[in-house]
C-alpha cells in the first residue's frame, strides 16, 4: 500500500495475539495524553522500527532470533524461508503483536524500548539478548523512540466491524453500494473484492479493510473525513463529487451518524 494516513490500532488482533501473556498492552497501560485513545503509526513502523528488530548485532542476537519463536515473549512472525524481511502482512502482524511493549507516547514505559537499552541509560535490569544501546542517544534507540511519540487519535476496530462495515456493503436502490466500485483497485480502492459466493467478509479481510479506510477518515472530524463528505448530498455539507451517487440526503441520516460516531471515537459495543 502506499503511504497514507492510516492509523491502525488494530485492538481485537492486538487482545487475540496478546491472550495468555502476562505483558500489558498499551491500552491496560494506559495510554499518553489523559486517557485518550492512541495508535501507533503502522508506515512508520515498517519503514524504520522493523528493519532494527531484523538487523544483525555483533555480540548479541538480533531481535528476530529469540523473538519469533513462540511463547510468551514472541511478538515477531517467523521468516519466510530465504527471506531477510516481512511482506505486508507479516508487518500487520507484527505491528499488532508488538503493541503490548509499548506505550504510546512514552518511550521509557515501553518494554521495546527499556529492555534492550543499558541499565545506565534508563533501561531495565533484564534482557536475555543483550543490551543493544547503551544510551538513549544512540539512532537506533531514537528511531525507536520517534515512532512510540507519533501517535494519533484511534479509531475503533470492533466498532468498525460491526456497525460501519455493513452499510459498506448494503445495496442501495438507484445507487451503487460502496463495495461495488471501492473494491475493483487503482486509487479509489478501499476494500477487498468479496469471496465468490459470499456477502460478507472475514476478519481477516475487514482487518485490511480497515487498514486502508484510514485515508478516508480524520479522527474527530467527520466533515474532514472522505468516506463521510463524498455520499453526502452538498447542502447537508458534503462535496460535490461521488460517482455512486449521493447516499444520504443528511447528516441526520442513520448510517451517516453511524460513520460520525466511529470517526468521534465511539468503541465496539457503544452503539445501540
Amino acid at each position: 500500500m502506499a503511504r497514507t494516513l492510516r492509523r491502525l490500532f488494530l485492538a481485537i488482533l492486538c487482545v487475540q495475539v496478546a491472550a495468555g501473556s502476562t505483558a500489558p498492552t498499551a491500552d491496560a497501560q494506559g495510554t499518553a495524553g489523559g486517557g485518550a485513545l492512541l495508535a501507533l503509526d503502522f508506515d512508520l513502523y515498517r519503514e524504520t522500527v522493523e528493519p532494527i528488530l531484523l538487523s544483525r548485532r555483533p555480540g548479541n542476537a538480533r531481535c528476530v532470533v529469540c523473538h519469533s519463536r513462540g511463547g510468551g515473549n514472541a511478538y515477531l512472525e517467523p521468516l519466510s524461508p530465504g527471506s531477510e524481511t516481512y511482506d505486508e502482512e507479516q508487518s500487520l502482524r507484527n505491528f499488532a503483536r508488538i503493541q503490548r511493549l509499548v506505550v504510546p507516547g512514552d518511550p521509557l514505559r515501553s518494554v521495546l524500548l527499556t529492555n534492550p537499552l543499558g541499565e545506565a541509560a534508563g533501561g531495565s535490569h533484564w534482557h536475555g539478548g543483550g543490551k543493544h544501546w547503551t544510551s538513549q542517544n544512540d539512532p537506533e534507540w531514537q528511531t525507536l523512540a520517534r515512532w512510540v511519540n507519533t501517535t494519533t487519535s484511534a479509531l475503533d476496530f470492533d466498532f468498525y466491524r460491526e456497525y460501519v462495515e455493513p452499510i459498506l456493503l448494503t445495496r442501495r436502490p438507484g445507487n451503487a453500494r460502496c463495495v461495488v466500485c471501492h473494491s475493483r483497485g487503482g486509487g479509489n480502492a478501499y476494500l477487498e473484492p468479496l469471496s465468490p459466493g459470499s456477502e460478507t467478509y472475514d476478519e481477516e479481510q475487514s482487518l485490511r479493510n480497515f487498514a486502508r479506510i484510514q485515508r478516508l477518515v480524520v479522527p474527530g472530524e467527520p466533515l474532514q473525513s472522505v468516506l463521510l463528505i463524498n455520499p453526502l448530498a452538498e447542502e447537508s455539507g458534503g462535496s460535490h463529487w461521488h460517482g455512486g451517487g449521493k447516499h444520504w440526503t443528511s447528516q441526520d441520516a442513520v448510517e451517516w451518524q453511524t460513520l460520525a460516531r466511529w470517526v468521534r471515537g465511539e468503541t465496539g459495543g457503544a452503539a445501540r
